[in-house]
């Protein structure tokens, strides 16, 4: 992929807003493993986690940008980032993770968790990359300091400006809907029709958000 081109930058910068959205609420699994272990010991749990977590989470990304080379699995990994999409609305994520009892056992903790947590971060990256290796490389550099330092400053943004998780969604929405129509076995029909490419990327993205709003609501009223 060429280093000037706007389909460079746009999957570079879908990539680090589906970072900012996804993978900075891993980082309180982190925080919540090694918060009753020594100060001397939470630095080592934090590195030593982070980087156990970061390594298991670039060799699956690579893993599944190969995958989805297949014929017929962008298309689902399309469809699966579109559930994705609309959970990020609509599910309150909780942090439940038991403090670990030693340092190993908090590094263990951290690189688990965030592996099964990191599964939609994980698919979402390798879609926006379109399969190019530098943009998946860059993906990861960028969400490791998300992932270290960024969780409570994205989170009170996000309880701030509820916005930001609209957007993320969209851009979710919108990767999974290049996924599908970039998908071998449909993407000739796709270029011959322009207008039916755009038209089901933006009703994607619509039908995501509205969908995702009216769950939401629905919810507000329940609890009221």
């Amino acid at each position: 992929m060429d280093f000037f081109t706007a389909d460079f930058w746009s999957a570079l910068l879908a990539i680090v807003i589906i970072d900012l959205v996804l993978a900075g609420d891993n980082a309180i699994v982190i925080g919540l493993s090694a918060r009753n272990l020594p100060k001397e010991q939470q630095k080592k749990v934090i590195f030593w986690g982070t980087f156990g977590a970061i390594a298991i989470r670039s060799l699956l990304t690579l893993a599944v940008v190969w995958l989805l080379k297949i014929p017929g699995l962008l298309l689902l990994g399309g469809a699966m980032l579109i559930w994705i999409a609309y959970k990020l609305l609509v599910e309150e994520k909780k942090h439940d993770v038991a403090s670990a009892a030693s340092m190993w056992a908090a590094i263990k903790t951290i690189v688990i968790a965030d592996t099964v947590m990191g599964l939609d971060n994980v698919l979402a990256v390798a879609g926006a990359a379109h399969g190019d290796f530098i943009l998946v490389v860059m993906g990861l550099l960028i969400s490791v300091p998300i992932v270290v330092w960024g969780s409570t400053l994205i989170l009170k943004w996000v309880e701030r400006f509820p916005v930001i998780i609209y957007i993320g969604s969209g851009v979710l929405a919108w990767t999974a809907a290049k996924m599908i129509t970039d998908e071998p076995l449909v993407k000739g029909f796709f270029t011959e029709n322009p207008i039916l490419k755009w038209g089901l990327i933006i009703v994607t993205i619509a039908g995501v958000l509205v969908m995702g709003r009216l769950k939401k609501q629905k919810e507000v009223k329940q609890a009221a």
